[in-house]
């Protein structure tokens, strides 16, 4: 008899109790989201500036050789000039044998040795005198310009910083707009700084290069760097 008694008040609580479990705790905060995005112009202070030298040689060690008697010179040059060692990086090598075809036979016409550094310029104003001394003393090919900032992260920062108080500017008009206030900043989701790709520099051959840092004058521009947020925040 207790038994049966026990077992009618288990099954009468049941269901009283799966609905206290199934009653939400807490109601869903009311939130906006919104995205901001802060832009910053300068005009690009530093410069890389590509140069090659290309030698030939009938045989890989003489490809080699006067690629080396080529290129070791202007190197010296920049060094001497006032270029820091650690502003010149190899960026390619490459030695290839070269071939023709004579009577529908492919013949041997020797190797060819490709030495490619970079350069970095941080006076932009040398940059012609530069490119003129790199082929007055071994190299084949210059150009392949390309600037930037040397205070490119302060700038990145404070292109998130107008990003972040555009998103915040835009949350309290939407805010206001609905007759509400922003009670607090939930969230900040940084998407990047991007830098829209400046046009790169063309490269001249030794014949034209002579002539070309007189005659082609080097003009910068102005970078633009974008960064953009998302804001989530709560209203009261």
């Amino acid at each position: 008899m207790n038994m049966t008694r026990f077992i009618l008040a288990f099954l009468l609580l049941t269901p009283t109790l799966a609905t206290a479990q199934q009653t939400p705790s807490t109601r869903e905060e009311p939130m906006i989201v919104t995205s901001g995005e802060g832009i910053v112009q300068a005009v690009p202070d530093r410069a890389w500036v590509t140069i090659t030298a290309e030698s030939r040689g009938s045989s890989p060690r003489e490809a080699q050789r006067r690629n080396t008697e080529a290129m070791t010179p202007v190197i010296d040059k920049l060094k001497t000039s006032g270029i820091p060692a650690e502003a010149i990086k190899t960026v390619g090598y490459d030695l290839q044998q070269e071939w023709d075809f004579v009577n529908n036979r492919r013949v041997s016409r020797g190797y060819v040795a490709r030495n490619s550094i970079e350069v970095r310029v941080d006076a932009i104003d040398r940059v012609g005198e530069l490119l003129e001394l790199a082929v007055g003393t071994g190299a084949t090919s210059v150009g392949g310009i390309r600037f930037d900032l040397k205070e490119r992260a302060k700038l990145e920062r404070e292109a998130l910083r107008l990003a972040v108080a555009d998103a915040r500017a835009r949350a309290d008009a939407a805010a206001s707009g609905a007759g509400r206030n922003i009670e607090r900043i939930l969230r900040i989701e940084e998407h990047g700084v991007a830098s829209p790709p400046m046009p790169m520099g063309r490269t001249f051959a030794l014949k034209e290069a002579a002539q070309a840092a007189d005659a082609v004058p080097i003009s910068t521009g102005q970078m633009e760097l974008r960064a953009q947020v998302t804001l989530t925040a709560v209203l009261k």
